[in-house]
């Protein structure tokens, strides 16, 4: 198998266990199982099991990114734009749920370096709305575009995990809870 391909089965099944078992209790011997390697091959991959995790959310956050920029690709109004990538990343969290799982885990991983890169995927996300409401949103106000970003990253992902409670809650009943609020509150920002 080649080295890419098999670096991302390792993760897709590390991601996996970590989600079903939590980080603390998964170890490199029960993933190695499962992947059907032995467990130096998962060493000599990511050097640890801490390494391994970072690979996984390196993975998702990477996915996550191109799911969100894909959606509003196309978007002319600013209100579309928003609603494309709420749905985007709603359905993401429903149909990643091992994915999302990791991402969720922070506090778990505090003092880890795989608490600085969930916190880099949501930079990403913030950075990308950002970007976004500048295209469609009056950003004379850097400072402001900033903060509705971060409002929204944190918004959303509170919504995600209270939507996990609520099987009923479809990607597109939580999409439509968030833009009541939110774009009742850009519209007036929208640049027309």
């Amino acid at each position: 198998m080649p080295r890419a391909e098999r670096e991302r089965q390792m993760i897709d099944v590390a991601e996996a266990v970590f989600a079903e078992l939590g980080y603390a209790a998964a170890s490199m011997d029960e993933i190695a199982e499962r992947v059907g390697v032995s467990k130096p091959m998962l060493y000599e991959y990511f050097n640890s099991k801490e390494g391994l995790l970072l690979a996984c959310i390196r993975q998702s956050r990477a996915a996550l990114r191109t799911v969100t920029e894909q959606a509003v690709t196309g978007a002319v109004t600013a209100e579309d734009a928003i609603r494309r990538g709420l749905l985007a990343f709603f359905v993401f969290i429903r149909d990643r749920r091992q994915a999302w799982s990791l991402l969720r885990q922070e506090m778990a991983l505090i003092g880890t370096s795989a608490a600085d890169e969930i916190e880099a995927t949501r930079q990403q996300q913030t950075d990308l709305i950002a970007a976004l409401m500048s295209d469609y949103i009056d950003g004379s106000d850097q400072l402001r575009t900033e903060a509705l970003a971060e409002f929204v990253v944190g918004a959303c992902e509170r919504l995600a995990i209270w939507s996990e409670r609520h099987e009923e809650v479809t990607p597109e009943i939580v999409t439509g809870y968030a833009m009541d609020l939110l774009w009742g509150g850009l519209e007036s920002r929208a640049q027309h």
